[in-house]
């Protein structure tokens, strides 16, 4: 069974949130077996306990903010499938006006860039989400390889860049019960959008930034930060949120709690911290 959620925001377009009920998996990139552990973390835990062990050179994210999206207006840019060639000048742009976003980054791109924008994300205090490995549709996957895609891309963010990614965005919107599944069994809620701008289907800057633009507070916004067009139309994004008297936040400042429930879907503000199951979407 399939649902309408909205027109997808990554390539090619699939328009649906769907539900599986006898997944035949179609695709099935080469998983790996997953530790007992997250070695990670133990090593992390050691390094706490032993003072004469030399600490990493990951960068540190700036404090935490005293935003309340319940008495502001607040919305939430979301870039979705980089890090990528034109991430650094967005990275420059949203510095300029002082904004904070999400990036849903993908593996592979991730290990292309060899962490260096991811950095760059951090320190200027934007946040991290889960985009999977390979943006492959994960209902037609198997539970291994919807494990491997996610786990994958947790285990490089958090070796290049120090962040334990807590949300993620399934490749078009789409996800089911086996997905939301993994996603909990990781830590991630996931978190889909309330307004498209569709710049990936249309290249054209004045109307990416038009489309923005009717995001009211609490919304989330999705965009792409591998296309050139969606880059440029940025500052004329911002500058419309400034004019209206609006924060630019991250996921977390919008929902306003240190972490939304695993598995579940989020879509706007307006879900609070409950969010919807996937596997009760009617």
């Amino acid at each position: 069974m399939a649902v309408l959620l909205g027109v997808a925001g990554c390539e090619p377009p699939v328009a649906i949130l769907s539900i599986e009920s006898d997944p035949s998996p179609s695709v099935s990139p080469s998983p790996e077996a997953s530790p007992l552990f997250d070695p990670e973390e133990l090593a992390e835990r050691l390094v706490a306990i032993q003072r004469q062990w030399p600490r990493n050179s990951l960068p540190k994210p700036p404090g935490a903010r005293g935003v309340n999206c319940a008495r502001i207006r607040c919305v939430a840019l979301t870039f979705d499938d980089g890090p990528g060639p034109y991430t650094g000048r967005l990275l420059d742009i949203l510095a300029r006006h002082q904004a904070r976003a999400t990036f849903f980054v993908l593996g592979r791109m991730v290990a292309e860039d060899r962490g260096e924008n991811l950095r760059r994300m951090v320190v200027e205090g934007h946040e991290i989400g889960n985009h999977t490995w390979d943006h492959l549709p994960l209902p037609q996957l198997s539970e291994k390889s919807i494990r491997f895609e996610l786990d994958s891309t947790q285990k490089i963010v958090r070796r290049l860049s120090g962040v334990k990614m807590t949300m993620m965005r399934p490749p078009y919107g789409s996800t089911g019960r086996r997905v939301a599944a993994e996603a909990s069994r990781l830590g991630l809620a996931q978190v889909m959008w309330s307004v498209d701008t569709l710049d990936w289907r249309d290249r054209d800057s004045r109307l990416v930034a038009q489309r923005a633009a009717q995001a009211t507070p609490g919304a989330i916004v999705l965009m792409h930060d591998i296309h050139p067009t969606t880059v440029e139309a940025v500052p004329a994004v911002l500058n419309q949120f400034v004019q209206r008297g609006y924060t630019f936040v991250t996921l977390s400042e919008l929902y306003g709690v240190p972490r939304l429930v695993p598995g579940r879907a989020y879509t706007s503000m307006g879900d609070g911290a409950r969010g919807t199951a996937a596997t009760e979407i009617p």
